[in-house]
């Protein structure tokens, strides 16, 4: 049961960090500090940038879920 969780929190902490990275600058920070923020974002959001932020946040749900089980397995001996 241990080394299940823990599969899925690294499988899960390695898809997160990729689809953060995947996201598109917002303006401001350091995008716009090496020539991000010069463009202008005339087209909106995209169904391409929709359905990241949907896979982010399920994948966010399932690192917490996973490390919140891993946690408790690990403090009750289940």
């Amino acid at each position: 049961m241990i080394l299940t969780l823990q599969i899925i929190l690294i499988i899960s902490s390695l898809l997160m960090a990729l689809f953060v990275l995947l996201h598109k600058g917002k303006g401001g920070g350091l995008s716009s500090l090496f020539g991000g923020g010069m463009q202008s974002n005339l087209s909106g959001s995209t169904v391409a940038e929709k359905n990241l932020d949907r896979y982010t946040i399920i994948t966010g749900v399932i690192w917490f879920i996973s490390l919140v089980a891993l946690n408790l397995v690990m403090h009750f001996n289940l």
